[in-house]
Order: structure tokens, then C-alpha cells, then sequence
């Protein structure tokens, strides 16, 4: 058996209970195809329990594998492109993108695909302090971008070439930093020089296992700036240019984007492939894992919309309950997280039974301990297991609610609620 840190950087954590553990894919944007989803599906069927779950940074993972099962996984995805390198660990973990259907995507997808690509098993950047963890947004509106270890969103250009403003040391967690603006307009040759010089700075002079974000706080904006940009951008080599171009199909409007709503993340390997099969009928055989935890497909020019809504339908995606109504985002807690204080799943449920017409039009978001893997400060509502403590049920989590408000992410408005206060103060809301 190799090491827990071994493991790690082949995107395997130990799982809470005991000779389990779980395997994260690592997908460019979220993008998967219908093929590959039809495999995860049949893995998700042998091996872990015929479920799927998919994360917040449009990943998926695979749990209640044994230490058997891991090679022989791994194995069957690489025969389908999917691989888990980076995916856990002191590495450069997957690209995301919230950003694919708006207008550029092509354009947005292109250069994820570029930076995953060079980093994933790039064997220079997998001793890293922690995590790094890397976004390509089409604007700031989601803030998204302000979570990152390093963030790209378009900046306007007067010579025609893309060009990045780019955004670094965010992160949430138990100390919740918003990103800030690294340099802007950046040329898209020079992203990946740029990240290069960021991660050697990163390896170098932050102590494990703490973020980039510990090292800006340490030598502070102005000091970072001048060690990564020199004294000037243009000082920074250049990669060749690619050629954009979407995997997805670009819909051209709102209604050409189909969504399957996923309570809480967790998809049943039938579910996927039910999407899988609608995605290759109608969506040109690609599929999306999204940040709020759902799987979006893009009609391809010509599929009927109304035959495409009522495969998904007919797939058990009505999108009618309130759980699939609403955006909930969740991560797996105590269900299967060895750091988890709460069964997030539950209570996500419980939640949700108590919300109003008006409260299932916000976003919401549950971790099950404060390292926040659910982004619950970007939600418009967010839940934290901050802390157990001992009553007349034994140990039992206490829970910090989030609002959002006017600034960079939602603060706690009540703190250290039992379930039952949490669930009479959301009843409020």
C-alpha cells in the first residue's frame, strides 16, 4: 500500500470509516463526456455503493472503495481519459469554470483545459505546502473568483489578444480571505509563466500545510507582487497560443441549457446514466458538473427542447420536489468525512422541509466542519457545523448560520445553534 501522501496525490482520501476510501476525478471545467460518464456510472455500480457524488468544484467522487478496488478503478478510468493525479494533495487540483455558458466559453474552456493539462502529473509542482487551487470566471458576479489560490476573468483588450485580470490567495476555511487583484490584464501566453511563478514561490517560502494565502499575509500584496511579476509583466516568457474551442455545445440562449438538479450532490449511477444517454442524444455527448452540485447539458443546434426536457423527466429530473429546486450545495460530513462534525445530508433535508416559497429562491449551502468545502460564505444562505459539543444526546454538533451581506462573503448572523434552534431560525428566513 503506498502512503497516506501518495495516496493523496492519486486523488484518494481515507474515508471515516474504516478500510474505505474515496476517489476524486479531476474534470477540466466540469466537462465530462457521455462515455466517460457511462463508465464512472458502471464503477459507481460495482464499487461504490451505486452512487456518484459530485462536489463543488465540479469534480466527482467515488466512495466506499476498498484498498482493492483503488487500482482496478483507477485503471478503468484511465482507459477513458479520466484521471485522478492532482485531484487530492499538495498538487494543483482540478480547473474550474462556472462560467460555460456564457458568451466567450469557448474561449474560457480552452485556457482550463490548457492549465489542466500542464499541471496535472507535472512532477515540479506536486510537493506543494497544501492545496492550490486555481479559477477561470467569465466576470465577478459569483465571487467565485475571490476563492481561489489563483483566479482568471476577461479583461478588456484593445489589441484583440484575451487578456486575464488575475486575482490570488483567496480561500475560505476557518480563516476566510477574499482574493485580490494580482495584476491586471494579463496576456493569455503569459498565464501559465505566471502560475509557475506563483506555485515556486508558494513551495518555497510557505511552511506546511498552510495556503497561499498564509504567505500574502506574511510578507503582505506588495511584496508577493514583486517577487511573481518582477519589475515588470512583459518580463514574463510566453507560451505558444492555442486554439480555442468548446467541447459543449454553446447554447444560444437560456433555454438551450438543460439542468439535473442533485440534492445534496449525491447521484445514483443509474441517474448518470440515464444523463449520459440524454446527453448523447440531444447535447452532443457532453455533460457539465457544476459548483452548486447539479449537471448541466447544452442542446446542440436542432434537438427538440421538449423531447429533451421529457427524457430528463422521464430520467427522474422533474426538477418539482424542493429539494431539487433549490440550490443547496453540500458536502459529505460525517456521512463519510473524517473531518466532518454533522451529518450534512440530514440536516441539508431537514432544512430544506422548513423552507418557504420565498427562501427555496435562495442559495444555501452546509459544511459539515469549518474548513467550509461547501463555500457556504458564498452562499445567500449558509450553514457551518463550527464545533461538538456535549449534551444529554451525547456529542452532538452546533451549528453557525450565514447571511449574506455587503460584503466580499456572508458573515455569521446566530452562532452555536442546536438543530433545533437551527432549524426554528431558518423557518424565519
Amino acid at each position: 500500500m503506498m502512503t497516506d501522501k501518495n495516496l493523496r496525490l492519486e486523488g484518494i482520501y481515507p474515508q471515516r470509516q474504516k478500510e474505505f476510501f474515496m476517489q476524486r476525478v479531476k474534470l477540466p471545467a466540469g466537462i465530462i463526456s457521455a462515455d466517460q460518464a457511462l463508465k464512472v456510472a458502471q464503477l459507481a455500480g460495482r464499487y461504490a455503493r451505486g452512487v456518484v457524488h459530485l462536489t463543488t468544484r465540479g469534480s466527482i467522487e467515488l466512495h466506499w472503495l476498498t484498498e482493492g478496488d483503488l487500482p482496478v478503478v483507477a485503471a478503468q478510468l484511465a482507459q477513458v481519459g479520466l484521471y485522478n493525479r492532482g485531484a487530492c494533495g499538495g498538487a494543483v487540483r482540478g480547473v474550474i469554470c462556472g462560467s460555460l455558458s456564457a458568451a466567450g466559453a469557448p474561449t474560457l474552456e480552452a485556457l482550463v483545459r490548457k492549465i489542466h493539462r500542464h499541471f496535472t502529473g507535472n512532477p515540479r509542482f506536486e510537493k506543494l505546502p497544501k492545496k492550490f487551487k486555481i479559477g477561470v470566471e467569465a466576470d465577478t458576479s459569483s465571487k467565485r473568483h475571490l476563492i481561489q489560490d489563483l483566479a482568471f476573468v476577461p479583461a478588456p483588450s484593445d489589441d484583440g489578444r484575451p487578456r486575464y485580470d488575475v486575482y490570488a490567495a483567496g480561500g475560505l476555511g476557518r480563516e476566510p480571505v477574499p482574493g485580490f487583484l494580482l495584476a491586471p490584464a494579463v496576456v493569455e501566453e503569459a498565464v501559465l509563466p505566471l502560475i509557475e511563478r506563483v506555485l515556486v514561490e508558494y513551495e518555497a517560502n510557505t511552511p506546511p500545510p498552510k495556503r497561499l494565502k498564509f504567505l500574502v499575509g506574511q510578507i503582505g500584496q506588495e511584496e508577493f507582487r514583486r517577487r511573481v511579476l518582477g519589475e515588470a509583466l512583459a518580463e514574463l516568457p510566453t507560451s505558444a497560443p492555442t486554439l480555442t474551442g468548446s467541447l459543449l455545445p454553446v447554447p444560444a440562449a437560456d433555454e438551450d441549457r438543460l439542468e439535473a438538479r442533485v440534492f445534496a450532490g449525491e447521484l445514483s449511477a443509474d441517474g448518470l446514466a440515464a444523463l449520459a444517454e440524454i446527453a448523447g442524444r440531444f447535447c452532443g455527448g457532453m455533460l457539465m458538473v457544476t459548483g452548486n452540485q447539479t449537471v448541466v447539458m447544452h442542446l446542440v443546434e436542432g434537438s427538440g427542447r421538449e423531447e429533451a426536457l421529457k427524457a430528463l423527466s422521464e430520467a427522474g429530473f422533474a426538477n418539482e420536489s424542493a429539494a431539487e429546486r433549490v440550490v443547496f450545495r453540500v458536502c459529505p460530513g460525517s456521512h463519510e468525512c473524517i473531518m466532518g462534525l454533522a451529518a450534512t445530508r440530514d440536516v441539508a433535508a431537514a432544512v430544506v422541509a422548513e423552507l418557504g416559497e420565498e427562501a427555496l429562491k435562495l442559495t444555501w449551502a452546509i459544511s459539515g466542519c469549518p474548513n467550509c468545502c461547501a463555500q457556504p460564505q458564498l452562499a445567500q444562505a449558509g450553514i457551518v457545523a463550527s464545533r461538538l459539543v456535549s449534551d444529554q444526546a451525547g456529542r452532538a454538533p452546533r451549528f453557525d448560520l450565514y447571511r449574506a451581506g455587503a460584503g466580499a462573503f456572508a458573515e455569521p448572523e446566530q452562532q452555536g445553534l442546536n438543530l433545533t434552534e437551527l432549524l426554528a431560525a431558518v423557518k424565519k428566513i
